[in-house]
C-alpha cells in the first residue's frame, strides 16, 4: 500500500514538474514573440522614418535647385539690362548732339526700369533657395552632404546680397540718368540737381559688387570642384 501510493505521489509530482516547465516555456516564448513584434514595430517605424527623410530630402533639394537656376537666371537678365543702361548712360553723358542724347538717355532710364524687377525677384528666389537648403540639412545625417549643403547656403546667401547690391546701383544709376541735362548754349551735359551723394553712393555700391561677385565666384568653385567621393576606402 505504501509503494503504491509513494508511486503515485511521483507520478504527481512529475507531472507537477512537466506542467510547470511547460507553462515557464510557454510563458518565455509569449514574451519572445511580444519582443519581437516590438522590435519589428520600431524597425518599420524606423524605416518609414528614413524613407520620409529621403522624400523630404529629395522634393526640397530639388525645389531649391529650381529656385537657384530661376535666382541666377533673374539676375542675369538684370545685369544684361543694367550693362545696357550704364553704356547709355555714358554715351549720354558725353554726346555732343542733343537727338542723341534724347535717346541715350530714354533708353538708359527704361533698361534701369527693367532691370531692377529682375533683381528684385533674384533676390527672392535666392533667399527661398537658400531656407531650402537649410531645412534639407534637418533630413540627413550624412557629413557630406551636410557639408555641400552647408556651401549652397553660403552661396545663395551671397547671391541674394549681390541681387541686392546691383538693385541699389541700378536704382543710382536711374536717377543719375534721369538728371541729365543738355545744355543747348555750350553743346555740354550737365546735372539738373546736385547729385555728389548720389555719385558717390553708386560708386561705392559699383566698388562693392566687383568684391561680392569675387565672392560668389570662389563660393561657387568649391561647389564645382567639391571633392563628394573618397578616393580612399
Amino acid at each position: 500500500m505504501a509503494r503504491l501510493f509513494d508511486r503515485n505521489m511521483f507520478i504527481m509530482l512529475l507531472a507537477i514538474m512537466i506542467g510547470a516547465t511547460f507553462i515557464t516555456f510557454f510563458i518565455a516564448d509569449i514574451v519572445n514573440r511580444s519582443t519581437i513584434d516590438d522590435l519589428e514595430t520600431e524597425h518599420n517605424v524606423e524605416i518609414l522614418q528614413i524613407e520620409s527623410d529621403n522624400e523630404k530630402f529629395t522634393s526640397n533639394f530639388i525645389r531649391a535647385t529650381v529656385d537657384l537656376d530661376q535666382a541666377r537666371e533673374d539676375r542675369a537678365d538684370g545685369d544684361y539690362n543694367f550693362k545696357l543702361a550704364f553704356l547709355w548712360y555714358q554715351s549720354a553723358l558725353y554726346e555732343k548732339n542733343i537727338t542723341y542724347f534724347e535717346l541715350y538717355k530714354i533708353r538708359g532710364t527704361d533698361n534701369c526700369t527693367d532691370a531692377m524687377p529682375h533683381y528684385n525677384d533674384s533676390c527672392d528666389n535666392f533667399d527661398q533657395a537658400k531656407d531650402n537648403f537649410i531645412e534639407i540639412k534637418s533630413y540627413t545625417k550624412n557629413q557630406k552632404y551636410i557639408e555641400i549643403l552647408d556651401i549652397y547656403v553660403r552661396l545663395t546667401s551671397s547671391g541674394s546680397n549681390l541681387s541686392q547690391l546691383n538693385y541699389y546701383a541700378t536704382y543710382y544709376l536711374k536717377i543719375l540718368t534721369e538728371n541729365l541735362f543738355f545744355d543747348l548754349e555750350n553743346e555740354t551735359v550737365i546735372y539738373l540737381e546736385n547729385v555728389t551723394d548720389i555719385l558717390e553712393l553708386f560708386n561705392e555700391t559699383y566698388g562693392q559688387l566687383q568684391n561680392l561677385e569675387d565672392e560668389y565666384d570662389i563660393i561657387q568653385s568649391e561647389i564645382d570642384e567639391y571633392d563628394f567621393f573618397d578616393t580612399e576606402r
